[in-house]
């Protein structure tokens, strides 16, 4: 946060296919399967 109180957001958009998505799919599944464990 900004000293006089104003915060600065930013974002990021990939198209299907890149990296990040991919990264993005094999962590969910991972978290998926890790939650589906998880009494």
């Amino acid at each position: 946060m900004h000293r006089d109180g104003r915060y600065l957001f930013t974002s990021e958009s990939v198209t299907e296919g890149h990296p990040d998505k991919i990264a993005d799919q094999i962590s969910d599944g991972i978290l998926d399967a890790l939650l589906a464990q998880d009494p």
